[in-house]
C-alpha cells in the first residue's frame, strides 16, 4: 500500500470511528508511493449486454476501484485495464479471450457465465496467461493450472443452504425445488442433495426444472411453478441470477405462492432486489459476502464503493475487487518485469487474503476456502437490503 493509501486509510479509518490499521495493511506487499514497474495490461472479460449485463457492470465497478485507490496500478506497474465483451455464450466469450491474448495482456479475469468458464477453459491452459475468475465457477471446472477463482464454486452454495434447510425445517413439512436446467442449476442441486439427503422425505417431489435463459420472458417460468405448487410444499428452494431471478420471484407470486423462499444470495444481490420490491421481503439466501460485515476491510471498501457508485456493493463487485487485490500480490512478487507464468506461480505463494468478506485462501483446486452466511431481505427504512443473520459454514 503506498503512503497516499496509507493516508487514505487511516482518514477512513477515523471517520468510521473503527480501529485496527495494523489489519487493514497486514497483506502489504508494496515500497514506497510512485510508480517502479514497467506498464502492463490486464484483460477483462463481462456481459455488456442482456440479462447478465448488471452482473457484468458490478465485475467492471469492483476491479476499476481497486485500481482507484492504488494509483491505477497493480505490484507497482500502472495498469491499463482492457474490457471484453463476454456476450451470452460460449463462442462470444472465446472470442473475448482471443482479442485479450492478442493485445499481449498479462493477466485476465473477469467471465460471469459458468458455461463460457468451461469453454473457454483449453484456451486458457493453452495460452499459460492466468485467468482470475470472479464470478463463473461450476464445480466440472477441474484440473486447472492458470484458472483461478476468487468467488466460490456453485455446489458449495447448494450444499451451504442443505445443511441450513436440513435443520430448520420442521418434520412433515415439504420443500419443493425449482432450478434451471444449466451448469450452475446442475451443481446447486447436486450441492444441496449432498447435505440435505437425497432421499429425505421433506423434499416435495423430484426437481422442476426450467428454461436456463438469461431474460426470460413474461410468461417463462409459469408452467413450471404450476408444476410444482402442485405438490403443495411448504418452502421453495431455487437458484436464479440477474433479470432471470426478478421474473422467477414476479411469477411465483402471481402464482399465488406467499411462502417461505431459499436461495443462492445472487437471486437478490445488486438491482436484482430493486427489481423485485416488495416480492423479495423476507427471502433468505446463503453468500460468501454481505454488504453490512463488520470487519476493516468491508469498511473501507464498502464506504468507497457507496461513494463512488451510490450503492451498497455486491459480491459481484466484491470478487472483483479481491481479483485485483491478488494480482496486485502476485505481481509484486513477480518482480520488476514479470511475465504470464512467473505472475501464475506467484498466485501459488499467496497466502491468506484480507477480503472484505473476511479472511480467505486459496485451496488446491485454486478457489477460496471462505465462509458462507445466511442473509434475509428486510426493510432498512424505504430500502429493501440482504441484512446479515448468521454464519453458516466454511466451505472450500
Amino acid at each position: 500500500m503506498s503512503q497516499m493509501n496509507r493516508r487514505r486509510a487511516l482518514q477512513l479509518l477515523a471517520a468510521l470511528g473503527t480501529t485496527g490499521l495494523v489489519a487493514a495493511c497486514g497483506n502489504d506487499t508494496d515500497g514506497a508511493s510512485g510508480s517502479t514497474g514497467s506498464p502492463i495490461k490486464i484483460g477483462l472479460i463481462a456481459p455488456q449486454a442482456g440479462g447478465l449485463k448488471a452482473i457484468g457492470d458490478e465485475i467492471v465497478n469492483g476491479f476499476q476501484l481497486f485500481l482507484d485507490l492504488n494509483e491505477q496500478q497493480l505490484g507497482g506497474h500502472p495498469v491499463t485495464l482492457i474490457t471484453a465483451n463476454e456476450g451470452n455464450d460460449v463462442k462470444s466469450g472465446k472470442a473475448a479471450v482471443d482479442e485479450l491474448l492478442s493485445q499481449g495482456v498479462l493477466a485476465l479475469t473477469g467471465v460471469v457465465n459458468s458455461a463460457v468458464m468451461l469453454g473457454i477453459r483449453d484456451t486458457v491452459e493453452k495460452a499459460r496467461v492466468p485467468l482470475i475468475g470472479s464470478n463463473a465457477s461450476p464445480s466440472t471446472l477441474q484440473s486447472v493450472v492458470y484458472i483461478w477463482r476468487t468467488s466460490y464454486v456453485l455446489d458449495e452454495a447448494g450444499r451451504a443452504l442443505g445443511g441450513y434447510l436440513k435443520e430448520q425445517l420442521k418434520p412433515g413439512s415439504r420443500l419443493g425445488i425449482i432450478m434451471p436446467d444449466s451448469v450452475g442449476g446442475e451443481d446447486v442441486e447436486r450441492g444441496f442433495r449432498e447435505e440435505f439427503g437425497s432421499s429425505d422425505p421433506r423434499l416435495a417431489g423430484p426437481v422442476v426444472w426450467t428454461t436456463a435463459a438469461d431474460n426470460p420472458g413474461k410468461t417463462a417460468f409459469s408452467q413450471d411453478i404450476r408444476k410444482a405448487l402442485q405438490k403443495h410444499p411448504d418452502a421453495i428452494l431455487c437458484f436464479f441470477t440477474g433479470e432471470a431471478g426478478v421474473e422467477f420471484i414476479k411469477q411465483l407470486r402471481e402464482a399465488g405462492y406467499k411462502g417461505p423462499v431459499y436461495a443462492p444470495g445472487f437471486l437478490t444481490e445488486g438491482t436484482a432486489l430493486e427489481s423485485m420490491k416488495n416480492d423479495a421481503l423476507n427471502i433468505q439466501t446463503a453468500l460468501n459476502y454481505s454488504a453490512d460485515l463488520s470487519n476493516t476491510a468491508n469498511r473501507v471498501f464498502a464506504s468507497e464503493y457507496r461513494k463512488k457508485l451510490g450503492s451498497s456493493p455486491t459480491t459481484y463487485a466484491m470478487a472483483s475487487y479481491d481479483a485485483a487485490q491478488v494480482l496486485h500480490q502476485a505481481i509484486q512478487l513477480a518482480g520488476a518485469n514479470p511475465n504470464p507464468q512467473e505472475v501464475n506461480l506467484a498466485l501459488g505463494k499467496l497466502g491468506q487474503i484480507d477480503s472484505p468478506r473476511g479472511i480467505w485462501q486459496f485451496n488446491q483446486p485454486r478457489t477460496p476456502q471462505q465462509k458462507w452466511y445466511l442473509r434475509q431481505v428486510q426493510r432498512d427504512g424505504q430500502v429493501l437490503s440482504n441484512v446479515l443473520i448468521s454464519e453458516l459454514a466454511t466451505l472450500g
